[in-house]
């Protein structure tokens, strides 16, 4: 029979660590912190207890950077562990992953819940923000009086807009009277209406400190305030219902005052610059004129030397025009002496032209007389009136033509009652064919 296998208190204890992380996996535990001891390494040695018992807890300081609030004794908190042993003692401990007040998960949880609700209704709908006004005259601030935020809220629009009224509209911000006084002052300043801009402000604080600014009544004022709110609550990382909900949200309550407000310094910059350009612009425009006005100036005289001229003026076109009409006169007489002359040259002499025609005439007759075809031509001429036509009608005859003017030879070739056209010795007459023979 063999021995049973001895293991070292090293090789137990290893195997009761893997056997326990194996066993239990990384849980959430709930708890109460007592022996906290924050090591000069950074890291944060506790026990974590109930009312029946308690655990060691290690948080290295990779880990605990990312807790944004400072634990104490005596906190209740959650934590996300890993159970293992201790191999060096033997102790059993929690490596703690995370940690968060205790109530947060279930917190946080309602928040998302009623985060998703609000933005499935179109609460955060960037379309239904509307745009802050320029220059404030009244500015509303709705927080606790004795809140350290108001003092950084007013110091902030002392600085930068001190020209705007500021109304306090004081009411709780943490408790559980807080969300109805939220809703409240929020009413209050919407029945006045007596400021142009609302700050929703708290300074920061854990989750449950600032529950009262995830309150789905809160929201839905916000939402119907006919006044436009910034909304600051927490720190830079803090994120509440109100701020979705807000027509602006800001890191911190000093943020609200700044985005609620111009810089007056800046402004005064800006307004001293369109001041220096305006006297600019009006010196440019004064030279403008001056140098006009100088030209004008130039341009001016005296009513009477501007009468003085215009006579001037007149008498010369009176010269011209007597001299163009003498100029015009001469040209029309030159006309007619032209006239006169051709005229005077191609007038006929009656006397002249008679003794002229007289001895053409001799010379003519003299010349015929003379010519020895005298006699033939008279016999040419006797032959020709024999066969004018014209003779033949002196002698009763007529020439007969039909329609279309050609002379009728043949009896036999009209027809009855064909047109005819009848040309005598002196006129003519038309006639119809009553019978052809």
């Amino acid at each position: 029979m063999s021995s049973p296998a001895i293991l070292s208190v090293s090789e137990l204890n290893r195997l009761a660590r893997l056997a326990l992380e194996k066993a239990l996996p990384s849980c959430w535990v709930a708890g109460e912190i007592s022996n906290l001891t924050r090591a000069s390494s950074g890291h944060w040695y506790f026990t974590l207890k109930d009312a029946q018992a308690g655990v060691r807890c290690a948080m290295f300081r990779n880990r605990n950077q990312f807790v944004d609030w400072q634990p104490r004794e005596g906190d209740r908190v959650e934590v996300r562990a890993q159970p293992t042993l201790y191999e060096a003692r033997g102790d059993y401990q929690l490596i703690v992953e995370a940690m968060r007040r205790a109530g947060t998960g279930a917190l946080f949880e309602a928040f998302l819940k009623l985060k998703a609700k609000l933005e499935q209704e179109g609460l955060f709908a960037p379309e239904r923000k509307r745009a802050l006004p320029p220059y404030p005259r009244a500015i509303g601030v709705i927080t606790s009086a004795q809140a350290a935020a108001l003092r950084d809220v007013l110091t902030t629009l002392k600085r930068r807009w001190p020209a705007a009224a500021v109304v306090l509209y004081p009411t709780p911000v943490q408790g559980a009277e807080a969300p109805a006084g939220l809703r409240a002052a929020l009413a209050h300043a919407a029945r006045r209406r007596e400021c142009d801009v609302l700050l929703l402000v708290r300074g920061g604080g854990s989750l449950e400190d600032l529950w009262a600014f995830n309150d789905e009544g809160l929201a839905r004022a916000i939402a119907a305030s006919p006044i436009p709110l910034v909304s600051g609550v927490g720190h830079e990382t803090d994120f509440t219902i109100a701020d979705f909900v807000a027509d602006l949200r800001a890191p911190t309550p000093t943020g609200a005052a700044q985005l609620a407000t111009p810089d007056r310094e800046e402004l005064a910059q800006h307004l001293g610059h369109l001041n220096r350009r305006q006297i600019h612009a009006r010196r440019r425009q004064f030279e403008s004129l001056a140098q006009r006005l100088d030209g004008l100036t130039r341009r001016l005289r005296h009513p009477a030397q501007h009468l003085a001229a215009q006579r001037q003026h007149l008498d010369h076109l009176a010269n011209r025009l007597r001299l163009a009409r003498l100029a015009q006169l001469a040209r029309a007489q030159q006309r007619v002496d032209r006239l006169n002359e051709r005229l005077g040259a191609g007038k006929p002499n009656p006397a002249a032209l008679r003794e002229r025609v007289q001895r053409l005439q001799t010379t003519l007759a003299r010349t015929w007389a003379g010519h020895p075809d005298r006699n033939r031509l008279a016999t040419l001429t006797a032959h020709l009136g024999h066969l004018n036509p014209q003779a033949v009608l002196e002698r009763g005859y007529s020439i007969t033509r039909d329609a279309q003017g050609r002379v009728v030879r043949e009896g036999a070739l009209l027809k009855e009652d064909e047109r005819l056209d009848l040309t005598f010795a002196h006129g003519g007459a038309t006639a119809r064919v009553t019978r052809g023979t």
